[in-house]
C-alpha cells in the first residue's frame, strides 16, 4: 500500500449525459479512500484521487456494477442496461 494520493483518468463506456455524471460522481465519492471525482462526458473519462493501491479496483467494481465499465472491458447489453437506470437515477437526483 501507498501513502500517496494516486490520480488517475480512467476510461469508462456507456456514458452519455449529465445524469450519467451526477450518478457515477455520487457512487464513486461513497468509495472510502476517494478524494475526488470529476467526470468528463465528452471523453467519456473519470479523473480520480485516491489513496491507497486497492481503492481502484473499488472504482472499477462499483462502475460495473452501476453499467459503466472500464472502455477495454466487456459492455454488453446488461452493462447498457444497468449505464441507462443509473442515468435516469441521476437525472432525477
Amino acid at each position: 500500500m501507498s501513502n500517496q494520493m494516486i490520480s488517475e483518468k480512467l476510461h469508462i463506456a456507456n456514458m452519455k449525459c449529465n445524469g450519467c455524471a451526477t450518478s457515477i460522481t455520487a457512487k464513486i465519492n461513497e468509495i472510502e479512500g476517494v478524494y475526488t471525482t470529476e467526470v468528463n462526458i465528452e471523453e467519456g473519462t473519470i479523473n480520480v484521487d485516491y489513496q491507497e493501491d486497492n481503492v481502484r479496483e473499488h472504482i472499477i467494481t462499483k462502475l460495473s456494477a452501476m453499467g459503466y465499465p472500464e472502455a477495454t472491458a466487456e459492455n454488453g447489453l446488461l452493462m447498457k442496461a444497468k449505464s441507462y437506470a443509473n442515468c435516469m437515477i441521476g437525472k432525477v437526483s
